[in-house]
């Protein structure tokens, strides 16, 4: 497969299904891979975005880009009783395959389904859900526009939409550590342990490209969310990003 970051004149559509199939080819290890590149933080920011999302009990969520369901499961431990609603969504079935079994382990299980999609067109209807989660997806979207429009669209009047996303951090000296780091440790340990030749070289990439901070809140705003709020997470490697639809 090739880099997907490469310029090239190929559609959207085409580098799309190039990432999805990177995905499926990195999906065995993506769990412990990323529970070692980010040192035991991802679970953590993960935790940080449902306590964010604040789920009640009889409410229905959609977790987008939900890989092996961690937020997905983090929602539904969130509930006492697991008296709620969690679709997680995927454009990878080799994904959503180990999502199934992960989730075929935990107590909460029956609060969950899994299905296959893509966040340009999303297979639900309006006003279907209390609230959306993406954790550390929303950069891999081929449309970055179209899928945020497509979450408010799903999102009832008054729902919450949270977002993970990385970042490069602010300050000079952190910024020049991170980029080492994301240049040269994160592909080397990536590609040893994933056996993908380009995935783990195409994070830093899209991290680098995408944009954050304000200028993500202004998508969301232009989106039709009100209320857009971001957060800085573990010294502003991650970025956790709110809106709600309007009432």
């Amino acid at each position: 497969m090739k880099d997907p970051m490469v310029e090239s004149t190929e559609t959207p559509a085409t580098l799309n299904r190039q990432v999805q199939e990177m995905f499926s080819d990195i999906a065995p290890r993506y769990d412990l891979l990323n529970r070692l590149l980010s040192c035991g933080q991802d679970q953590y920011w993960r935790k940080r975005a449902v306590t964010r999302l604040s789920p009640q009990a009889g409410e229905r969520f959609l977790d987008i880009a939900t890989g092996t369901a961690d937020v997905a499961l983090e929602i539904a431990r969130k509930v006492p009783g697991g008296v709620v609603q969690v679709v997680g969504m995927d454009f990878s079935e080799k994904m959503l395959e180990l999502a199934q079994r992960k989730i075929d382990t935990h107590d909460t299980a029956k609060a969950i389904q899994l299905e296959s999609g893509s966040a340009e067109s999303l297979p639900f209807e309006d006003n279907s859900f209390d609230g959306t989660t993406t954790a550390f997806g929303v950069r891999n979207f081929s449309d970055v526009d179209c899928c945020l429009r497509e979450m408010h669209r799903v999102l009832k009047p008054g729902g919450r939409c949270v977002i993970l996303e990385f970042s490069m951090p602010r300050n000079s000296v952190l910024n020049a550590l991170y980029r080492f780091y994301f240049q040269f440790l994160l592909p080397g340990v990536g590609r040893l342990i994933s056996r993908h030749p380009s995935a783990y070289t195409y994070l830093p990439e899209t991290v680098a490209s995408f944009p954050v901070r304000k200028e993500f809140s202004d998508l969301m705003q232009q989106a039709g969310f009100m209320n857009v709020t971001y957060r800085e997470l573990t010294l502003g490697v991650v970025i956790l990003y709110t809106g709600v639809k309007q009432i």
